[in-house]
């Protein structure tokens, strides 16, 4: 008795399930389908951002774009480590602006209006150009000597050699080579020219000219 009862119990869902997909497919051949459709409707979605779960959000840098190894990453790069990238930082030290220059290789470079250069960009980015040529003039017998040697643990490149001369200075970057490594600097900080010439090695900075005596050149930012 038990097992028959059982038995119709069992059934009722099919055939429940039956008579509802009858009936669905019945009313569904009725159906107008152009009366449901979304054309010329506006339609907003909300899609979640799952880069903020991925990654967690002190690894995201918004300020330190990935540039590859062009001049523009090499600075970029740099400018990230001396300042984070912001221009209007001026350190503890006195260091100004986004490349963290100091008041004597600024006018080295022809700029004396500290105030004007902390409220300019373009100005910044003139300064560190000029810088650039000039360290390179200045390193271009060390640049072709060293480059490809290995000093320390570390491969000398030209990026890293310039990067070291915005540290230090090219005078300590030419002891430091000449001494093969034996006349180490560090700043105020204890980054020394080995980290930089490691951390900035590889980049192509051919597009920096070797220019004596480089100068910013205000004409072009006034135009």
């Amino acid at each position: 008795m038990m097992r028959k009862k059982i038995a119709k119990f069992s059934i009722l869902p099919l055939a429940a399930g039956f008579v509802f997909f009858s009936f669905s497919t019945k009313e569904a051949a009725k159906l107008d389908l152009e009366n449901y459709s979304t054309y010329d409707l506006d339609l907003e979605y909300t899609v979640p951002d799952l880069r903020d779960e991925i990654v967690p959000e002190f690894e995201i840098s918004h300020t330190s774009p990935f540039l590859g190894k062009s001049y523009v990453g090499f600075k970029e790069a740099l400018a990230f480590k001396e300042s984070g990238g912001d221009y209007k930082t001026i350190n503890e030290y006195g260091y100004l602006g986004k490349y963290q220059f100091g008041k004597g290789t600024l006018k080295l470079v022809g700029v004396y209006d500290t105030v004007g250069f902390i409220n300019s960009p373009a100005l910044q980015e003139a300064a560190f150009y000029a810088n650039a040529s000039r360290n390179k003039w200045i390193l271009q017998r060390d640049i072709k000597r060293f480059v490809g040697k290995t000093i320390n643990g570390v491969e000398i490149t030209e990026s890293g050699i310039l990067a070291a001369a915005h540290l230090a200075g090219p005078g300590s970057v030419k002891k430091y080579l000449r001494s093969w490594g034996a006349q180490a600097f560090s700043d105020a900080f204890g980054t020394t020219i080995k980290t930089y010439m490691k951390r900035f090695g590889g980049y192509d900075v051919s597009f920096v000219k070797t220019v004596k005596n480089a100068r910013v050149d205000f004409d072009k930012l006034s135009a």
